[in-house]
């Protein structure tokens, strides 16, 4: 890689020369199955071989063996032609863990399909809908020297595009992606565009600043094509031709682009972003070999182009720390020398503080990242690799092929924009307790250490002096909870998945009772560990969602999760809880978990037969549950009342 392309998505591999033979192998020659075609869609394709992707998808039996990839159904209202932009949505997604079935409403149908209660998009079930309006659809792309003529026209815009949010919301969509416009690339004043308040410049200047807005308001999500559109150059985002001609939205070539946006979307939607960047060292964050050049020999920092892009590197991965991924240490090196530059170099932005788990050693690298995962106790498909040896990258690409591995090329000054680009730590919000994630882990490695020293759990335990708070779903905390409830996989009940906007509308809805749970303890905030959903009803309450962190299993957590649970449906009459364990391909660590707090299985209900093979059914009668004695400080609104009580 001598340079980056965008548009060619360089951070993927080059497709394989018989791309062709291999999609049309799928499911005849070779096994179609969520992890192969995910494997075929990490490449860097083109518009036909996405639409020749798709082809092969679309023609598969939908049943076969998806595993990890999670389904969205995504409506795309979209004034303009979806001919191109619809397969290749299809296809991206595949990489992003996601399979999408999609609903296009006929050219022009869009508002009467949103606003009508009984259309075919109502009917369709969409678990997100993109409205992908245009400047021309928005009635923006006019000059006019008359500044109340064009604020009126930007507030029609907006007023357009909140209508069809209000129909959307009587449909029962769950998540409306709104998305920006790009400007203009023709100036009409030259350089005085933005501060004339009727060229369209400035015009979608302001409607831009609108949505956001109206996004922020509605708890909607944002596919920002204006930053696309100025990052690959608004000239070439566009084609005045194919947009008159066929009205194509966008470039032919910037399809695939805009279509991996909108499915790193859809997969930061079902919790597919990383959670830990794992870092090689040689020639990745400083030029040369430690373990020949030594400490003073390994280029990094100011008074090189090559050490200042390798110092870039390490204030990337810091950045990514700030807003909560883990960073991880993979080197083929001895261990003491691999730590010197960390404890000793003056220009490493990076020191061992910063790194969660630091493994170098001799032994293969897709085997030390399977371990780094097994000790932050996440999934391999929860890492990405960053390394210079394109040997290694497809070592692990072959071993552990969940693993996310950008191409970086040779030159480390574009490193920073392979991570950046690739969308592998796409996020749909940032909550406080992301700043905190790093730290918690490390947290984690020293409470290990203290329960082998201290040997009796119990004791240990009560060592830890544990607080747990236990509130209700609020505003400060909904970010976070839809995090929680989109991510977490191997602790969830049910995998239902729920966006910050159904939590909102969670928060206001007297059928349900909801918690949000914190732990702190001696060596630290866990942040929030657990969300708790019930729906009430006049004798039985039942657990819509339940799900917690794996940081904290055998905390006794879910005993003080139940006891709040139990004390506010007697409060309301209850005499019941029922649950349900529905199992999915992570979740089978808690198949037990109702019959470990004392639920009984009970017969199926009618409505459990559309549910997957192995769901099963639980109740707890109130009248013979009794609290327990906990090595927990309860706090908040949902602590219970003391056993004596």
């Amino acid at each position: 890689m001598t340079g980056f392309s965008m548009e060619g998505l360089s951070w993927l591999p080059e497709a394989p020369a018989e791309f062709r033979k291999l999609t049309r192998a799928l499911g005849q020659e070779a096994p179609a199955t969520g992890a192969a075609l995910q494997a075929l869609a990490t490449h860097a394709l083109d518009v036909n071989r996405l639409g020749q992707l798709d082809k092969a998808v679309t023609r598969l039996d939908p049943e076969i063996d998806w595993g990890t990839v999670s389904p969205v159904r995504l409506a795309l209202l979209a004034e303009g032609t979806t001919d191109y932009t619809a397969p290749a949505i299809r296809a991206s997604a595949l990489r992003h863990g996601v399979r999408v079935t999609l609903y296009v409403p006929a050219y022009g149908q869009t508002a009467l399909e949103a606003m009508s209660p009984d259309s075919g998009l109502a009917r369709f079930g969409a678990d997100a809908v993109l409205i992908a309006e245009t400047a021309q659809s928005l009635g923006l792309t006019r000059a006019t020297l008359d500044g109340t003529a064009a604020d009126t026209a930007v507030d029609g815009a907006l007023a357009k595009v909140a209508g069809l949010m209000d129909g959307l919301a009587r449909t029962g969509a769950a998540t409306v992606i709104l998305q920006t416009l790009p400007r203009p690339a023709d100036p009409w004043t030259g350089h005085f565009d933005l501060r004339s308040p009727g060229a369209p410049a400035a015009q979608i200047t302001r409607f831009n600043a609108g949505l956001r807005a109206l996004a922020a308001d509605r708890a909607a999500m944002l596919l920002d094509v204006e930053m696309l559109a100025d990052s690959v150059g608004r000239a070439r985002w566009s084609d005045p031709g194919q947009w008159h001609r066929a009205k194509l939205p966008m470039a032919l070539e910037m399809v695939p682009l805009y279509a991996d946006h909108v499915a790193r979307l859809l997969g930061a939607m079902r919790g597919k972003s990383r959670k830990c960047l794992v870092l090689d060292l040689d020639n990745t964050c400083w030029g040369g070999i430690i373990g020949d050049d030594g400490v003073d020999g390994i280029r990094i920092g100011q008074g090189s182009a090559e050490g200042e892009a390798f110092l870039a590197i390490q204030h990337y991965a810091l950045s990514l720390k700030a807003r909560g991924v883990v960073l991880a240490v993979c080197s083929k090196n001895e261990d003491a020398t691999a730590r010197l530059p960390f404890e000793t170099h003056p220009d490493m932005a990076l020191r061992l503080d910063d790194i969660a788990v630091f493994v170098a050693n001799w032994t293969d690298k897709a085997s030390n990242i399977a371990h780094i995962a097994k000790v932050l106790n996440i999934g391999t498909d929860a890492l990405a690799f960053l390394d210079d040896n394109p040997a290694e990258r497809a070592r692990v690409r072959q071993m552990l092929p969940e693993v996310a591995v950008p191409e970086v090329g040779t030159d480390p000054a574009f490193y920073p924009a392979a991570l950046a680009q690739s969308g592998v730590f796409e996020t749909v919000g940032l909550s406080v307790d992301d700043a905190k994630r790093a730290e918690q882990y490390r947290a984690n490695a020293q409470r290990a250490v203290a329960m082998e020293k201290i040997g009796d759990y119990g004791d240990y335990l009560a060592s830890l002096e544990m607080v747990c708070d236990i509130r209700p779903f609020d505003a400060v905390g909904r970010t976070r909870i839809a995090q929680l409830i989109n991510k977490s996989n191997q602790f969830n009940l049910t995998t239902r998945r729920y966006t910050e906007a159904d939590v909102s509308r969670m928060e206001a809805d007297a059928g349900i009772f909801d918690m949000q749970v914190r732990l702190t303890d001696t060596f630290g905030d866990n942040g929030m560990i657990a969300v708790v959903i019930f729906r009430t009803g006049p004798g039985v309450w039942t657990c819509d969602s339940w799900l917690m962190s794996c940081r904290v299993l055998g905390r006794r957590v879910e005993e003080a999760c139940l006891a709040a649970v139990a004390r506010a449906a007697r409060a309301a009459g209850a005499t019941a809880l029922e649950g349900l364990y529905i199992p999915s391909a992570k979740n089978m660590m808690v198949a037990e978990h109702f019959a470990k707090l004392g639920f009984a299985q009970a017969a199926p209900a009618p409505e459990d037969a559309d549910l997957p093979e192995g769901t099963t059914r639980w109740r707890l009668e109130l009248a013979d549950y009794t609290a327990p004695d906990l090595p927990l400080t309860l706090t908040g609104a949902f602590a219970p009342a003391p056993v004596d009580a």
